[in-house]
Formats: C-alpha cells, sequence, structure tokens
C-alpha cells in the first residue's frame, strides 16, 4: 500500500509546513483564546446582569453565533463587513479589512460565544454567599467579580477552557478557504505542487491527531490538579 507513498516529500517541506504554517495556526490560535475568553468573560456577566436588556442583548448574540456554522461567518465577515464598512463611512471602495485581521476578528467573535456560556457556568458554580459576603466588606460589584468570583470561576473552568481551545486550534484550518498559510494550506500548496496529495494530506492528518490527542491528555492531568475537593 505504501509502496507508491513519497515519503521524501514531507522531509524536504517539514520546515516549510511548521516555521510557516503551524506557526501562523498557533498564533491565530492564542490571539483568539485571549480574545474569546476576555470577551466571552464580558458576555457572561452581561448575561447574568439583572438588566434584562443587557442580558437578552448577550444571549442573542451568543444563541445566534452557536447557530451559525463558523465557515460562512468567515465568509460573511470577510466578503461583507468591508461592504458594510463603506456604507457606514460614506466610503466610495469597500473598507479594506485584510485576510489576517478579518480571521482574528472572526474567530474572537465566534469563539466569545463559547467561551461565554463556560465561564457563566463558572461564575455560577461559585456559592452567592460568597457574593454577599463580598458585598458586606464592602466591595462593589466588579471588585467583587475580580478579587472573588472570577479567579475561582477560571480554576474551575481551565479543563473546559482548555478543551474548547483544543476545538479552537482544529476550526482555524478553515481560513484555507481564504487561502491563508496556516499548516493546512501550507500542506496543501506543497501537495498540489509536487502532486503528492495523499502524502500531505495523511502528514496533515496525523500530526493534528498527535498534537490534539496529546493536548487532550494534558488536559485530563490539568484537571486531577485543579480539582476542588469538595
Amino acid at each position: 500500500m505504501f509502496s507508491h507513498f513519497d515519503f521524501d516529500v514531507i522531509s524536504r517541506s517539514w520546515h516549510y509546513l511548521f516555521f510557516t504554517g503551524m506557526t501562523f495556526t498557533l498564533k491565530l490560535t492564542l490571539i483568539a483564546m485571549l480574545g474569546g475568553i476576555l470577551m466571552g468573560t464580558l458576555l457572561a456577566m452581561m448575561r447574568l446582569s439583572s438588566y434584562r436588556i443587557i442580558s437578552v442583548v448577550a444571549a442573542s448574540y451568543v444563541n445566534m453565533m452557536r447557530s451559525i456554522p463558523l465557515l460562512l461567518v468567515i465568509f460573511w465577515f470577510y466578503f461583507l463587513v468591508p461592504y458594510i464598512g463603506a456604507w457606514l463611512t460614506g466610503s466610495p471602495e469597500p473598507v479594506q479589512v485584510g485576510a489576517f485581521s478579518s480571521c482574528v476578528i472572526t474567530f474572537i467573535m465566534f469563539e466569545a460565544a463559547y467561551y461565554c456560556e463556560i465561564m457563566r457556568a463558572g461564575i455560577q458554580s461559585i456559592s452567592r454567599g460568597q457574593v454577599w459576603a463580598g458585598y458586606a466588606m464592602g466591595m462593589s460589584y466588579w471588585q467583587t467579580m475580580a478579587y472573588i468570583v472570577l479567579p475561582q470561576a477560571f480554576r474551575n473552568m481551565i479543563p473546559v477552557l482548555l478543551t474548547q481551545t483544543i476545538v479552537l486550534f482544529q476550526d482555524v484550518s478553515l481560513v484555507y478557504v481564504l487561502s491563508i498559510t496556516d499548516f493546512v494550506g501550507a500542506a496543501s500548496k506543497i501537495a498540489q505542487r509536487d502532486g503528492r496529495l495523499v502524502e500531505m494530506y495523511l502528514f496533515v492528518a496525523v500530526v493534528y491527531f498527535v498534537l490534539c490527542f496529546s493536548l487532550s491528555q494534558a488536559v485530563k492531568i490539568i484537571q486531577k490538579k485543579v480539582a476542588i475537593i469538595r
């Protein structure tokens, strides 16, 4: 079966695959994770707000994002937002967003909806008695959240946040549709150039499996270490 495989194509191109393609994939994953967690935490606090308007707006955003495939969001933002920006600014030409900027904003906005639900669960897992204790000490709502609730919520949700980040790492491969050179895009270019689609896509699958499986095992170890005995 493997007699006609050209494994040499991998040895010839691994440097480009990892130092160009994988570097971009990890960079976008890290930026989207940090931005998504920050925006998701804010959305979670909005969803738990006692002001119904704020809560409804946040819930509507989360439900909308979670109901739309990420691929469509990437396409919509990349192709429609430049025209929406031109309409808002009165510019005769579409506003240039750029493929990388488009991907960063798209992934942050999309992943924030999922991180929001994770953080909301983490916040709700904290006893209300601790919140009232913070108020009794003279703390404001934001001080109580910053010093009492959110640190514990983050600790409780670390395994789930990391699991969602693994999913995000896999989803970054969708930027390939915008001809961006991520890990999959880099492999695709080499495969088309050398006519070795099977070898390159098999190698990509193996790399993703090894990385994601290893990260999943690491998450299990972290989960045991951060678990709070109740």
